[in-house]
């Protein structure tokens, strides 16, 4: 549900994707070198926006891919692994996005935050699309 369903769960609006609106879809290519990708369709053109790679692809246990967002420089990536652990009331999904200390103090990305602010902003925001993920309530049938 992670990979294939991440377009039903993963948040819309300028927060967390680039497509304008509610148009575009995010998709996982399920394989290691696969594309974390949005892609939309402004005025007639697709436009593919390439957020990063799988480098890691061991379902059901462990996802990871490097990330980038539009206002990186070639070169300037961070990694979020994802692993999912079985319970018993279905799956703890947990995200580790490292990475931060290589981008600059002064990136755009910071939004001028100091390292514990920026770390707790970045925090909260994997926090608002996991619990996307929790509560979607296709996800949660069967």
């Amino acid at each position: 549900m992670f990979t294939e369903d991440i377009n039903i769960w993963w948040r819309r609006g300028p927060r967390f994707r680039s497509a304008p609106g509610d148009q575009g879809m995010v998709c996982i290519e399920p394989r290691v070198g696969g594309r974390v990708f949005e892609s939309f369709i402004i005025d007639g053109s697709e436009t593919v926006i390439e957020m990063g790679r799988v480098t890691v692809w061991t379902p059901p246990q462990r996802l990871v891919f490097n990330w980038r967002v539009v206002n990186f420089a070639p070169g300037e990536w961070t990694e979020v692994e994802v692993i999912f652990h079985p319970s018993t009331t279905g799956t703890r999904v947990s995200v580790e996005h490292r990475g931060w200390s290589a981008i600059r103090a002064d990136h755009p990305v910071r939004h001028g935050l100091a390292v514990p602010a920026f770390i707790r902003m970045m925090g909260l925001w994997w926090g608002d699309q996991l619990t996307s993920l929790r509560e979607h309530p296709y996800l949660r049938v069967g």
